[in-house]
């Protein structure tokens, strides 16, 4: 495949970075402080194995469904794109 302008090992590179940046949005997006025995937007029990699981816990198993069902719906892909990639 020509890559253009890019040197030796730019695809790969660019494919790194953008698994680091979801890495990252993943990580930053994880709950942090104490978690919740009840969920913050419906009231339901937090089972004590989901608090276990997930230290800083702030919505039950339903709520935290529709949130990433809300989220994955407007989140968009990052391309770091090269002059190639922008020219496809």
């Amino acid at each position: 495949m020509a890559t253009g302008w890019a040197g030796d090992g730019a695809v790969q590179d660019q494919i790194d970075a953008t698994v680091g940046d979801a890495i990252r949005r993943a990580r930053s997006r994880l709950p942090q402080g104490p978690g919740r025995s009840h969920c913050e937007e419906c009231e339901a029990p937090i089972p004590e194995a989901r608090r276990n699981a997930l230290p800083g816990v702030r919505l039950c198993v339903a709520c935290q469904e529709a949130h990433d069902a809300e989220e994955h719906a407007v989140s968009g892909y990052n391309r770091r794109g090269s002059k190639d990639s922008q020219l496809r």
